[in-house]
């Protein structure tokens, strides 16, 4: 390919020993939101050093264009993208918090004229502009978009001199618009704090209905393909507890079909009690209705898969068994099969697969080896769209045509001196925790150097989420992913770790006994992941540090205030310090009791080592407190702390410099605390 060459060539940029610099390594395309349209079209997002543009490629040839010209890392995100019905334009999100959409839109250059989140059209042939003030679009013909405005539902049409109309006005927090099929209705869930209704509104009588009402929780709408039915999830009240391990206490989340004119409903299926009873969906494609069939995850033998269920209910088929994971799912054109990723055979990888919704079908592998396959979308004629990564190269988009090798679909997005060849390839490695609970990880090898190395230990976020070994799906472990690469050719030992409490490792895994607030049980990983570090010969047994962001920099602050005979040093991101501020226990003492005594705010007396603290102020996820209580309580104990504050800046960086003005502030601070 074009980019490799470019990359050969451009070797002499680099240093004699294959050094780098953290922007060269930070320079690399991050892609994502892969959606498939119209007669094999596909559009997806692709954000270089902040720079965020909207691309498209369509058959025969499917070469990936920019289709908007956004030029500047302005800190405005770009997302939810919708292509229009005639396959002529897509429609998408630019601007605001597009995780948390009902909150004040985060301007995290502090831009004195402020921000705002717009609703935008970019055609296939490059016109772009913006149509709305809102979120949530939903194309619902060929000359329309809806969208939400607060929680009320717009339309707005794509002629230049359109005005904007209110369609609905419903109560609660309006999500998830999802059009019918031919057009008529478009339905949307409806979040009421409690509880939550899937509801319904009608455009050829202006009417608003709920459907099947109840005191649960009802999520993920699907259309039946003549447009009549709508399919949903039900959460059973009180199953979204927060803190503990719920692997098999829940009352059963059910699936249900109810009438989109009448709203009448009724339960299709229903998960049994004990294992699986918890409702967990998918990162993409939780609920999909196929050829008479609805698709769906269960765990009932303790792993995320497919299961489908006659429309008219019975019993489920397991679509794909075995000790594995599914994540992305998505219908084939035809509605008889699903493509999805998984971890089948490679638990540290991701590749895609094709499976057909009827009992008994086999599952068939359209990816394997050394990359990494996520997001596929079918797309007319046999092809499939997906993105992909190695350990070297990063995040693309490809396609797969039918009986045919998979091709990336845009070069020339990687600088020509991106340091693909100097970059090492992870280890996989499996170490003992403290409690002796297997725990993977990858290990990055730095080539040469001192046989004595100092040694860094990363967490990831989440909990819920699986490192690696190559670059990852999104964004936030995308750049760590890179800091750890970067670590490692300035001479360090790097040991990423998939503690308890994450994904892609079952059920029992995920849902960890005592984990978080219910009793930090994940520092035996942290601790396990020293000692094996401290263990090996080509460790510095007095120069191992520890970084993490978000409940990775929670588990950094507690290895850095239990076990700071064990830890030189730690860069925290935006951690949790307190668990007891973070959740209102009531008259229950006891509860609260041990979410303090599962923070590091409870042993802040033993730490002793140094840190870096890295935070925006407008963090939505884990609040800046966190980090202000952590710091006056370091200041009384004479700890060696530094602060890295972001004005205006959420949790997930916005804006690219910030990136990388805190990835250099960390190595920075390693440099000059561990050498």
């Amino acid at each position: 390919m074009r980019p490799i060459l470019l990359l050969v060539a451009a070797a002499a940029a680099w240093g004699a020993d294959g050094s780098f610099t953290l922007e060269q390594i930070m320079s690399r395309p991050f892609v994502s939101e892969l959606t498939a349209g119209p007669g094999g079209r596909v559009a997806w997002l692709v954000n270089v050093r902040g720079v965020r543009n909207v691309y498209v490629a369509e058959q025969p040839e499917y070469r990936g264009r920019a289709v908007t010209r956004f030029a500047e890392d302005d800190g405005q995100d770009v997302g939810k993208l919708r292509w229009m019905p005639d396959g002529k334009a897509v429609a998408f999100i630019r601007g605001g918090d597009l995780e948390f959409p009902r909150t004040e839109h985060p301007n995290p250059l502090s831009r004195a004229e402020g921000v705002e989140q717009g609703v935008w059209i970019a055609t296939v042939d490059g016109k772009t502009r913006k149509l709305a003030e809102g979120g949530s679009v939903a194309p619902l013909d060929a000359t329309r978009v809806l969208y939400t405005k607060g929680n009320q539902i717009w339309s707005v049409g794509l002629a230049d001199d359109a005005k904007p109309a209110m369609v609905a006005q419903p109560r609660g927090a309006v999500e998830d618009l999802t059009v019918a099929p031919d057009g008529s209705a478009v339905a949307f869930t409806s979040e009421r704090r409690m509880h939550g209704f899937v509801g319904v509104y009608r455009f050829a009588d202006k009417s608003l209905r709920y459907l099947d009402a109840s005191v649960d929780t009802d999520q993920s709408p699907a259309w039946s393909p003549d447009s009549k039915s709508v399919a949903f999830v039900r959460v059973a009240a009180g199953s979204r507890r927060q803190g503990g391990a719920h692997r098999e206490d829940a009352e059963p989340w059910s699936i249900r079909v109810a009438d989109a004119a009448t709203g009448r409903g009724r339960e299709v299926w229903k998960a049994r009690a004990g294992v699986g009873s918890a409702f967990h969906p998918l990162a993409s494609g939780t609920l999909l209705w196929g050829d008479g069939r609805l698709v769906f995850p269960w765990e009932r033998d303790g792993w995320s898969h497919l299961y489908s269920v006659a429309e008219g209910g019975g019993e489920a088929a397991l679509l794909t068994p075995g000790e594995f994971e599914v994540e992305h799912a998505a219908l084939a054109p035809d509605r008889r099969r699903v493509v999805f990723s998984s971890n089948q055979g490679d638990i540290d990888r991701r590749h895609i697969w094709r499976v057909g919704v009827t009992a008994g079908a086999k599952a068939a592998a359209l990816t394997s080896g050394a990359g990494i396959e996520w997001s596929p979308a079918a797309l007319d004629g046999g092809a499939v769209a997906f993105l992909r990564s190695d350990a070297r190269q990063p995040a693309r988009a490809a396609i797969q045509t039918a009986g045919g090798a998979g091709r990336d679909l845009a070069e020339g997005l990687l600088a020509a001196d991106f340091p693909a060849s100097a970059m090492v390839e992870p280890q996989p490695v499996i170490f003992p925790a403290a409690d002796g609970m297997p725990i993977h990880g990858q290990l990055f090898l730095p080539r040469g150097g001192a046989a004595k190395k100092p040694a860094l230990i990363f967490f990831h976020g989440g909990s819920r989420r699986q490192m690696l070994l190559g670059w990852h799906y999104m964004y936030y472990y995308n750049n760590a992913y890179a800091l750890n690469q970067y670590l490692a050719s300035q001479g360090y030992l790097v040991l990423s770790v998939n503690y308890r409490s994450g994904v892609g490792y079952g059920l029992n895994f995920r849902e960890a006994i005592n984990y978080g607030l219910t009793g930090a049980s994940e520092y035996n990983d942290v601790i396990g992941a020293g000692l094996y570090v401290r263990g090996r010969a080509d460790v510095d047994p007095k120069r191992i540090g520890l970084w993490g962001g978000s409940y990775g920099g929670y588990l950094t602050a507690l290895g850095l205030a239990r076990g700071s005979d064990l830890f030189a040093a730690g860069v925290d991101f935006h951690g949790v310090h307190d668990w007891s501020k973070l959740r209102d226990f009531g008259t229950n003492v006891a509860e609260e009791r041990t979410a303090f005594e599962s923070s590091p705010m409870a042993a802040v007396k033993t730490w002793r080592s140094p840190v870096l603290l890295i935070h925006g102020d407008d963090d939505r996820n884990v609040p800046f407190t966190e980090t202000l209580r952590l710091v006056t309580a370091l200041r009384a104990q004479k700890v060696d702390f530094e602060e890295l504050i972001f004005p205006d800046e959420i949790h997930d960086f916005l804006s690219y410099r910030h990136w990388v003005e805190s990835y250099q502030a960390t190595v920075d601070f390693f440099a000059r605390k561990m050498r």
